[in-house]
């Protein structure tokens, strides 16, 4: 785990409002994972699961690593959907190709939350190992992780729908949905198991 502070837009230059707390939450969720890992390994009770948990923490520095590289990407997406707002629209030929380039946009900016959401879904895959696997002492954290990262995908999510409900083409904007729902159906479920489990230790 680091103390490197994620790296955030300009003033003026501010991706989706929902997804930068979410990604910042995610990270966060995913370090805290980290910290379980780091207060287990070197300790002879935990030498039976000492190169998972190893293993894990390689895993969760990546994902870490990833997250945060996601706030600038999805400053990049927001960025044509913004300027075709600004597309002139005075004649039906300009309103059509408004309407293009604001489609294109919409969908290329529900694939930054989509893939938080996926993100996520692996932190709180994680989160569950750390708390199977790590310090009794510090599984609380990993009910903490699982939470930040829940918290996280369902942000994410909320972007997604944010765009979706913008788009003309109904068959792309449900497909988009739907593979939010998903990873929500799939994801929130066990992060709540993880959270019981660490409770009601």
């Amino acid at each position: 785990m680091t103390n490197k502070p994620v790296k955030l837009p300009e003033a003026g230059q501010w991706p989706d409002k929902l997804v930068v707390p979410a990604l910042i939450a995610g990270a966060a969720g995913v370090a805290l994972g980290s910290m379980v890992g780091s207060l287990t390994v070197g300790k002879k009770k935990y030498a039976a699961v000492e190169a998972d948990i190893i293993a894990l923490n390689v895993r969760a520095e990546a994902l870490r690593k990833r997250l945060e590289a996601l706030v600038q990407a999805d400053a990049e997406a927001f960025l044509p959907v913004a300027a075709a707002y600004k597309l002139p629209k005075e004649t039906p030929e300009q309103q059509a190709h408004k309407a293009a380039v604001l489609e294109k946009a919409l969908d290329r900016a529900c694939a930054v939350p989509l893939e938080v959401m996926t993100a996520c879904g692996e932190g709180i895959a994680l989160a569950a190992e750390y708390a199977e696997k790590g310090s009794v002492l510090a599984r609380s954290d990993a009910g903490c992780a699982a939470l930040f990262c829940k918290a996280a995908m369902q942000a994410a999510g909320l972007n997604v729908k944010v765009n979706t409900r913008l788009m003309a083409d109904k068959a792309r904007a449900d497909a988009l949905e739907a593979r939010a729902e998903q990873l929500l159906a799939e994801f929130v479920p066990q992060a709540d198991r993880v959270y019981q489990t660490v409770s009601n230790e």
